[in-house]
């Protein structure tokens, strides 16, 4: 024989639960931290480490690099293409450099790897675009890095 139990409605309906979510909303509506930035005004600060936008250095308006490739074997995403020429005086240097940043995984192996220092990644975050985005050295050579 079954004893049919009488259902708290206060239990049945949730009243405390929600009650005490309604409490916790208010508590930090009115006395809680915010954390919202205002983007375009105020920046978020990264730590010096961030790897953002690639870069080249330059020196004098010719650049750093070599053309050794050995940014294109280390990079583990086959990112970066580079095609070598030669100088007048022997020396090699990129005819083409390009960054595929969509496969880019920001991991900056390139960057330790690179013998000269040429290529560098920025503290800079702002790379949204509504085109699939392949820097070439043109863009590349613009000195906008801060590292």
């Amino acid at each position: 024989m079954l004893i049919k139990r009488k259902n708290n409605p206060i239990a049945e309906l949730y009243v405390v639960e929600i009650l005490t979510g309604l409490f916790i909303t208010i508590k930090n509506f009115f006395f809680g931290k915010t954390v919202t930035v205002q983007y375009p005004e105020e920046r978020r600060p990264y730590s010096d480490r961030y790897r953002g936008q690639h870069y080249i250095k330059a020196t004098n308006g010719v650049e750093n690099c070599t053309a050794c490739m050995l940014c294109p074997t280390v990079c583990p995403a086959e990112c970066i293409h580079i095609v070598a020429g030669e100088r007048p005086d022997k020396e090699k240097y990129p005819v083409k450099f390009e960054i595929d940043v969509l496969r880019c995984c920001f991991c900056g192996m390139c960057e330790e790897a690179c013998p000269k220092d040429a290529i560098k990644l920025s503290t800079i975050y702002e790379m949204s675009t509504t085109v699939r985005p392949v820097y070439d050295k043109a863009f590349l050579l613009e000195q906008r890095g801060n590292k």
